[in-house]
């Protein structure tokens, strides 16, 4: 049996600490502020990225560096047999195409298998969990790659915007179209399946959004993931962008309504915040692989 080493991304939301504990490699994703590269969890904590995000710092965004990709690839195949590298979501970034092109050089072929699953943030964190249930149970770096493929679609995020801010200065939406929005006050929901980060639905309340990811989740388990059963066939996550304690209220209306469900509380990658600001709150789940 090869033995099998995991890498992912800060996207994941796993922390620096937590991979030596989950027993994994994360790479830091790089920020550019003021002409200045951070590190995201090596020298750009949450607290510190959002003082510059809301005090008006142009904060850009990048991928890791190829050198970065390859000297932790290097290292681990001093160690291990192989490699499953799942990075952040294909629509979202440009890390994933990356890593594909550099696992085709001669060093790496056929010992770099990098997953092309087009998850972010706790749904990320769950297919690296997925990997290493893989591995312990035999499966080969080309079958944990294709198993993971082959699930990508069995998971959602639904996002509820604080504010159209962030989304106005990336330019993806119109100032015209923001302005109206926050003189309705409307809270944005958006969702995250498959590629890309899309409009969902409006909503005038923060309650009233609330419960349209709830309602969502639900239609979601009921048609897609098997049904609300008494054995929980999902993973169910909550991640927010600096709103820890509306994520906490959170879980405790999920609660009422999944009884019996583990639900884990991230705080939303930072390449995700950055366009969409602080005060974000989002619904996840992820159908429980079964494994071969």
């Amino acid at each position: 049996m090869s033995k099998i080493a995991i890498v992912t991304d800060s996207n994941s939301g796993i922390t620096q600490a937590q991979s030596a504990e989950y027993g994994v490699s994360v790479l830091p994703m790089p920020f550019m502020i003021k002409e200045k590269t951070y590190f995201e969890d090596i020298d750009l904590t949450q607290e510190e990225f959002y003082q510059m995000l809301v005090g008006g710092d142009d904060i850009g965004t990048s991928q890791p560096s190829p050198e970065s990709v390859m000297e932790l690839w290097n290292k681990l195949l001093k160690e291990y047999d192989e490699i499953v590298h799942i990075p952040m979501s294909s629509g979202l970034s440009g890390s994933c195409q990356s890593a594909m092109m550099l696992a085709q050089e001669p060093e790496f072929e056929g010992k770099v298998h990098v997953v092309n699953n087009q998850r972010i943030s706790v749904t990320q964190r769950q297919s690296v969990l997925d990997a290493k249930l893989l591995a312990q149970k035999g499966l080969s770096g080309a079958q944990i790659k294709d198993f993971l493929e082959e699930d990508k679609f069995n998971s959602s995020i639904y996002i509820m915007l604080d504010t159209l801010y962030y989304l106005k200065k990336g330019g993806r939406i119109t100032p015209a179209a923001a302005a109206l929005g926050t003189i309705l006050k409307l809270k944005p929901v958006l969702q995250i399946q498959g590629e890309k980060l899309d409009a969902f639905a409006k909503a005038r309340t923060t309650s009233q959004g609330k419960q349209i990811m709830i309602n969502a989740i639900k239609n979601d388990i009921i048609n897609r993931f098997g049904g609300m059963n008494d054995e929980p066939g999902v993973w169910l996550e909550i991640a927010h962008s600096h709103n820890e304690e509306a994520a906490k209220v959170l879980k405790q209306e999920l609660l009422e309504i999944f009884p019996g469900y583990d639900i884990h509380i991230d705080p939303l990658s930072l390449s995700v915040s950055c366009h969409i600001g602080p005060g974000a709150l989002a619904i996840a789940c992820c159908k429980k692989i079964q494994v071969p």
